[in-house]
Formats: structure tokens, sequence, C-alpha cells
């Protein structure tokens, strides 16, 4: 996805996903979850199935099954979600709610982790629920959507001078 869209021409309405929508990495959450559960099934059954542990030592492996699973749910928690009156972040560890005017241009340039959101108090922040990772295609389609989304929410129309 280029950083700006040719033309500098508004989407027609009609491209435009209904809202509310959101958008999640859903492969990359699907292996997250997978492995979580995977991870605490297999060391909670070491912990039961090796002989001569005692039950603290039980407990301790149970505990760092339950968070090595806690670390893997967390890094599936990313996720954007647009609505009639904004947009909703949710990164690793915080959450913010952005209206459509506080958010300037949607990037996802080449070799970005993810997707990058210029902000009108001159901040960008980083949007984890649209990443290429897994599926690239899907990542620029979704920044896409989101692009066209702000475009048309917006205030100021893409011709306006950003600042």
């Amino acid at each position: 996805m280029s950083d700006t869209q040719p033309g500098g021409a508004q989407p027609a309405t009609g491209d435009l996903p209904a809202l509310p929508v959101t958008f999640r990495p859903g492969r990359t959450r699907a292996v997250l979850i997978v492995s979580a559960v995977l991870i605490f099934g297999t060391i909670t059954a070491v912990a039961v199935a090796l002989k001569g542990l005692g039950p603290g030592e039980r407990l301790s492996f149970v505990l760092t099954a339950l968070l090595l699973a806690g670390v893997l749910l967390l890094l599936a928690r990313p996720k954007v979600v647009a609505d009639e009156s904004g947009v909703t972040v949710v990164n690793l560890t915080n959450k913010r709610r952005l209206e459509w005017a506080e958010i300037l241009r949607v990037n996802l340039r080449p070799g970005d982790p993810w997707v990058f959101l210029d902000l009108s108090d001159g901040t960008s922040l980083p949007a984890l629920g649209i990443q290429p990772g897994i599926a690239r295609q899907r990542a620029i389609a979704d920044g896409r959507a989101l692009r066209a989304l702000t475009e048309a929410r917006s205030t100021a129309g893409p011709e306006a001078p950003r600042g």
C-alpha cells in the first residue's frame, strides 16, 4: 500500500466496508491461540506425568505454562475497530479511542510491521491490528479500507493541507 492514494481522489462510498468493522490479524491470532492452548496443555500434562514431583513443583510447572500461554494470548489481542464515531485501536497493553478527525493518514509502507496512524497532534500511533505478518494481502486490503473510511469520515478532506 503506497503512502498516498493515486490522484488524491476520495473513494466511492460503495467501496467502504459497513460499520462497525473490526480489523485483526486472523491467521496470526489463530496460530497464537492454538499455540497457547497446546503449550499450556503440554506443560501441565508433563507436570502431572512426572513421578517424584511434589505439589509445589507441579504448581510451578502449571504457573509457568499459564504465564507462557498468557503472553501468547496477549500477543493475540491487537485489533482496530471502526464505527460511526471513530476508531478504537487495541494494541498489546493499551487501548486508545480516536475520533475520525484525529486521524490524518493511514500508512502501511513496504517493510512496515503494521499500520501507523498519523494523528492531528503530530504523533504517530501504531495499529497492530493490521499487520502483514502471515496474511500480507489481507493486511494491505484492511489498510486500504481503513484509509478509505478515514478519508470519507474525516472533517478535512484528502485535498486539505494536513499539518
